[in-house]
């Protein structure tokens, strides 16, 4: 074997150019596998560390439709209901949210599309956030609908990028809003997003948007609950749907007219999608070796042609088959195994260069990502060798002595 791999090396070294280009493909396969799966883990990494900075005892309640498939919001009645510590006592904070999205928030000759959340003061808490700058509104500025924002920190940077934002004036639908805080640049409370607005709830329901229920009530975007713990999270969402069901007159054989969800299927949802789009990049990445493995398997053939004669006198003086095949396929191997190497290195280049530039996604290559991409390096320098390692096997010695 070491005689098989000294020769291969050798007979490599005298065409470098051609080898150089043969390995490229592989190469370039190796690498971009490698940084892509790499890249998807560390995104499903930020992502999910997003959800779980606020905890994984959180319940989420959104509308739903009802029998008659029409859809029905929640309302204040919904929220005073979930706050009802007989109906869900296992609950300790419940917070409803009236979210506007893509609005037009202008200051001066700048503007920025951004979502609108209307909070209430317990929000900072919910959500394990933080002012850095200013204060958040309290209880007076929601009882009296103050025209008060609270921004993050990407809208700060794009619309006063040279002036300090508290006591600054933005205008979000026409409507004037002073800004009163800033918040740290965490994005736990709207899982990524860095250039919200928050404000008093009871402000965007008023002056915002006009939007009524049937019933003359405003409606919510959702309700979010934090249980007393992670073990009490499924006991939570049994009261809600007990409690909910009642209130909102859903009939003992209909359906639920409202959704509720948990953190954790969050979670295990965003885990499914992040692991397919890792898969996806992947396949899409190899084809890339599929490529190289074309490009070795043709450079192989030529070689054959090349060294007919060399195989010939080989076989004349007793060289079995199986050698002049295990030579060949050898070679093959060597070419695909050194490519994937480069091209390892290369990826484990790109992801310290990737993590220097997005600092919020550390990017590394698992040793495992390692592994699996030797194997498959090997595996496309086998299956691109074999046919040509078996034609040159099976070479008749005295045509291939004849051969020009």
């Amino acid at each position: 074997m070491l005689d098989n791999l000294r020769v291969a090396f050798v007979n490599l070294a005298s065409n470098k150019l051609r080898s150089g280009l043969t390995m490229l493909g592989v190469t370039i396969g190796v690498a971009a596998v490698i940084i892509l799966v790499s890249v998807g883990q560390a995104f499903e990494t930020f992502v999910k560390a997003q959800f779980s900075s606020v905890g994984v005892n959180l319940v989420f309640v959104i509308g739903g439709t009802d029998a008659r498939g029409t859809f029905r919001p929640l309302t204040r009645v919904d929220v005073n209901t979930l706050s009802d510590p007989a109906r869900v006592p296992d609950a300790l904070i419940v917070m409803p949210q009236r979210n506007l999205n893509n609005r037009t928030v202008k200051a001066g000759s700048r503007e920025i599309s951004a979502t609108i959340q209307g909070v209430t003061p317990i929000y900072l808490e919910l959500f394990n956030r933080e002012v850095v700058v200013g204060r958040f509104f309290d209880q007076r500025d929601m009882d009296s609908q103050a025209r008060v924002a609270v921004v993050e920190q990407g809208l700060v940077d794009t619309l006063f990028p040279d002036t300090f934002p508290i006591g600054q004036t933005i205008r979000i639908a026409d409507v004037r809003f002073t800004i009163i805080g800033v918040l740290g640049t965490s994005g736990a409370g709207t899982f990524g997003s860095d250039d919200g607005v928050i404000v008093p709830i009871t402000t965007a329901q008023t002056r915002l948007t006009g939007e009524r229920v049937l019933s003359g009530d405003r409606p919510v975007s959702f309700i979010t609950l934090q249980a007393r713990d992670a073990e009490s999270v499924e006991e939570v969402v049994t009261q809600i749907r007990q409690a909910l069901r009642q209130t909102r007159d859903v009939g003992f054989r209909d359906e639920d007219n409202f959704i509720v969800f948990t953190q954790s299927e969050i979670l295990d949802t965003l885990g499914n999608i992040t692991g397919l789009l890792t898969v996806f990049l992947a396949l899409l990445a190899s084809i890339s070796l599929v490529v190289g493995g074309i490009g070795i398997m043709n450079i192989m053939l030529v070689t054959v042609t090349e060294r007919t004669r060399e195989i010939g006198l080989r076989k004349a003086v007793g060289a079995q088959r199986s050698v002049i095949l295990i030579q060949f396929l050898t070679e093959a191997v060597v070419l695909s195994v050194v490519g994937g190497t480069i091209g390892v290195t290369i990826a484990v280049v790109l992801a310290n260069f990737v993590s220097v530039l997005v600092p919020d996604l550390q990017v590394s290559v698992q040793v495992t990502s390692v592994v699996l991409a030797v194997a498959i390096s090997v595996a496309v320098g086998i299956l691109s060798g074999i046919y040509p390692a078996n034609r040159a096997a099976s070479l008749n010695p005295i045509d291939a002595l004849r051969y020009e």
